[in-house]
């Protein structure tokens, strides 16, 4: 995707607006809120280095949960720019707007490598409308904008999309990098090609499925999703989470594997249990299903049975690229978590493959089992990582300049 990004323009002694996405999980501690996972931030840090490098002044944005466009001292960036000052090493400024005659003057009386952080840009209604005229109150504090938040990528609002219409926009190099493989590296990919989709829902991945059936060799599916396909081969599933009114659906892209030749393989044994409470994290009596037994009446499938993950392994093994979005079963409970990890551990174990995480709960799969450093690339966006493997355009992404 041959897009402009900041190593394409001169940005010494430019006031560079910088989209970043500081999202990060806040705990209240009555006094004050603490960041839990700096994540987020420690991502950005290459692309403010670079700018800092080439001394730009350095003006960042992003938003914070879900204020909608009310001022939440709660959801306020301010712990954001201590902690980025910390991982700088200097003093990073802030604003407690993200508009207006503070944000103005504090942008102008920026210095080359100097860097300020502005308030929560969800704190204005405008701003998930992408209200053009806060767009451009946006624009007027800086001359270059820079996307590097990818995760908000597949969001028209005025600080991802809008602002881009009155200032030239580049991207920062976490977004060039989400690009170079969530998408470049997958238009041609080397093979076998393995893509792996777990989680709920049939409905939130099936236009990923079908385009992806046109690219793959293989097509893994586990999770809650494997259900619907289940009924659409008229297995019995018990009470395992399911969509019967995708079963049209599911039937449509199996046959569509089938015309293809793609390899589309469904867990041939589960394991299931009687209870699940996911909000206490427990699971009440549970086994093994062997291989081609249904799932009786009153039993849950809550991950893949050990078959499953020799099948799905052997496909893993042999890959030269893989793409994974979605784990394999209730995986935030260790009882129903060994399917997903094992995955996890084989793709890891597969040096010779380009691995890519598709963001969401699979990036937590990989984390918790403890194999992120081994594998090729993990996405930090997890809506924007599935409209792109969809093939959809990113509103801001498009808004752009073409290389």
């Amino acid at each position: 995707m041959a897009k402009k990004s900041i190593r394409d323009i001169d940005v010494t002694g430019k006031r560079c607006l910088v989209r970043v996405d500081f999202n990060v999980p806040l705990d209240d501690k009555g006094d004050s809120m603490v960041i839990t996972d700096d994540t987020r931030i420690k991502e950005t840090l290459p692309t403010l280095k670079y700018l800092l490098e080439k001394g730009a002044k350095v003006i960042l944005c992003s938003h914070l949960g879900r204020p909608k466009g009310q001022r939440d001292p709660k959801q306020s960036l301010k712990p954001v720019a201590a902690r980025l000052g910390e991982l700088l090493g200097l003093t990073v400024g802030f604003a407690e707007d993200s508009i207006g005659e503070e944000a103005q003057a504090k942008a102008q009386a920026l210095g080359n490598g100097d860097v300020l952080l502005l308030e929560n840009v969800r704190f204005y209604a405008g701003e998930e409308k992408n209200d053009p005229e806060l767009a451009k109150q946006f624009a007027a504090l800086a001359e270059i904008y820079v996307n590097d938040a990818f995760g908000s990528a597949h969001r028209a609002h005025s600080s991802t999309a809008g602002v881009a219409a009155f200032l030239p926009a580049v991207s920062g190099l976490l977004m060039e990098k989400e690009l170079a493989y969530m998408h470049d590296e997958l238009q041609a990919p080397e093979r076998p090609f393995v893509v792996i989709l777990g989680g709920a829902k049939v409905s939130d991945k099936i236009k990923v499925i079908d385009r992806l059936l046109d690219k793959a060799d293989t097509i893994l599916i586990g999770g809650g999703m494997a259900y619907t396909f289940k009924l659409a081969l008229g297995e019995s599933i018990g009470k395992s989470l399911s969509e019967p009114d995708q079963v049209d659906t599911a039937k449509a892209a199996l046959a569509k594997a089938k015309e293809k030749g793609v390899k589309f393989l469904l867990p041939v044994d589960n394991y299931i249990v009687e209870e699940l409470n996911f909000k206490d994290k427990t699971v009440g009596p549970g086994r093994y299903t062997t291989p081609g037994e249904g799932i009786p009446d009153g039993w849950e499938g809550v991950d893949i049975g050990p078959e499953s993950v020799k099948n799905f392994s052997a496909e893993v093994a042999a890959a030269k690229t893989v793409v994974w979005n979605g784990p394999m079963g209730v995986f935030e409970i260790k009882d129903c978590a060994k399917g997903t990890f094992a995955i996890a551990e084989t793709i890891a174990e597969n040096s010779s493959c380009k691995s890519i995480i598709g963001g969401g709960d699979s990036v937590k799969a990989v984390k918790k089992a403890g194999v992120a450093d081994k594998v090729t690339f993990i996405s930090t966006g997890g809506g924007a990582s599935l409209e792109l493997l969809e093939g959809k355009e990113l509103p801001g992404v498009a808004a752009l300049l073409e290389k």
